[in-house]
């Protein structure tokens, strides 16, 4: 089940992200919550409809360009379809507001990641140099949504 963030939710999302991502690429509390606040954001939840846990979540930003900030899915929901039913809510929600295309970033060595996102359509269209702070590459990525 896919439904919109609950304040209650941020400490477990948070968390989620420090168990998906290595410490020098996931997000601190502030820069979480300051993404999940910008001007034109949502965030959405996956929810295990029997325990009510929280699975994933994707946190993207409305526009002319949307944007995908991050899609985290717990290591034991992988593989289940949570983070395509969590990016195609995601997407259908950008369109809904307008948003005619969608962008993101990956770091160019999460294979599993640039699968994923090549499976639902998007593709590759530029390298951005030292994205993240450990000095790694990233991909940035781009899907018409029209």
């Amino acid at each position: 089940m896919i439904r919109d963030f609950k304040p209650e939710d941020f400490e477990t999302l948070w968390r989620l992200d420090q168990d998906c991502f290595e410490p020098e690429i996931a997000y601190s509390k502030q820069e979480l919550k300051t993404y999940m606040r910008h001007r034109g954001a949502f965030t959405l939840v996956a929810v295990d409809p029997d325990q009510g846990a929280a699975q994933g979540f994707i946190v993207a930003h409305s526009g002319p360009t949307g944007h995908i900030v991050t899609i985290d899915v717990s290591p034991g929901s992988r593989g289940a379809g949570t983070g395509s039913a969590l990016l195609r809510a995601a997407e259908e929600r950008l369109r809904e507001a307008g948003s005619r295309a969608v962008g993101l970033e990956t770091a160019v060595d999460n294979l599993a990641a640039l699968s994923f996102y090549k499976r639902h359509g998007y593709s590759v269209i530029r390298t951005w140099p030292h994205y993240y702070s450990n000095g790694v590459d990233a991909l940035v990525l781009k899907k018409m949504l029209s």
